[in-house]
């Protein structure tokens, strides 16, 4: 884990960067004047740095901060890798949101499953790849130990079980569940990484959409949320509809007012060439 002056710094560069992207400058006139705007007490401004060279020699920035693992995770280098990617149907400006969210989150008094449970929710609502996703989220240095070993079991078992059902067995709740059954206490052998609300959480929505287990888990332990795609704001698009009417109106009258002449409606204006 960085300092929070870090990830406050994180996010208020990811979303400043969303915000500037649709103004009529480039990726590293963007990075340029960030940089003299975040804490020059903090490592971001070196990191930009880095990141401009690389944008120079490559392109994008994702192969930039993947270079810097000290720095940002190899999950955020995957989610703006995607969004990087030409083949992908991946929004850059989501995976800026999202960025933008986790390091809020990191910011405050974050937990592991608060961390991971956000983490694998963008992967589904955005329908990245498990597989690489999974061990993107792996590799962060905030999981270690038991928590590193589950999530690459998850990534194995993804699709096969249910999502709710994996943090089940995994919880607080499903020792005191299996107390009440039993009378004592039995050894399981999934690692305990869960607490009891997660678990009687994931009890509660087994055999559900997982999207309302993630729903359920936002409202009841403040968990963050994850960004969804805007839609298209339909406005911009309502005024030029409004002129072909009015025009297509115009030709409508015009044929009216020639068709009661005497002469006629000029065929005329129809033909090609005069022909």
């Amino acid at each position: 884990m960085l300092d929070r002056e870090e990830y406050v710094e994180q996010a208020y560069f990811f979303r400043v960067l969303l915000e500037r992207i649709t103004e009529n400058m480039t990726m590293q006139e963007l990075l340029v004047a960030i940089r003299d705007e975040v804490l020059a007490t903090t490592n971001l401004p070196m990191a930009i740095d880095f990141m401009l060279s690389e944008l120079r020699h490559t392109g994008a920035f994702a192969t930039a901060m993947a270079k810097l693992p000290h720095y940002f995770t190899p999950y955020q280098a995957y989610v703006m890798g995607e969004a990087e990617n030409e083949r992908g149907r991946f929004d850059i400006r989501i995976a800026l949101k999202i960025l933008e969210r986790e390091a809020e989150y990191r910011s405050k008094d974050c937990t592991l499953p608060g961390v991971f449970l956000y983490q694998f929710e963008t992967l589904c609502r955005n329908r990245l790849r498990y597989d690489r996703g999974l061990t993107a989220v792996a590799n962060d240095p905030l999981f270690a130990g038991e928590w590193k070993e589950w999530i690459l079991s998850v990534r194995r078992r993804v699709g096969m079980l249910d999502f709710p059902d994996l943090v089940y067995i995994c919880s607080e709740h499903y020792l005191t569940q299996q107390l009440q059954r039993t009378g004592r206490k039995v050894e399981v052998d999934s690692p305990i990484l869960f607490g009891e609300k997660e678990g009687r959480i994931a009890l509660a929505n087994r055999k559900k959409d997982p999207l309302l287990f993630f729903a359920a888990i936002q409202r009841h332990l403040g968990y963050p949320a994850v960004p969804l795609p805007e839609p298209p704001n339909q406005d911009k698009y309502l005024l030029p509809r409004i002129m072909r009417r009015l025009e297509q109106f115009d030709k409508r009258i015009k044929l009216l007012e020639e068709e009661q002449r005497e002469s006629g409606i000029d065929l005329s204006q129809f033909l090609k060439n005069g022909e």
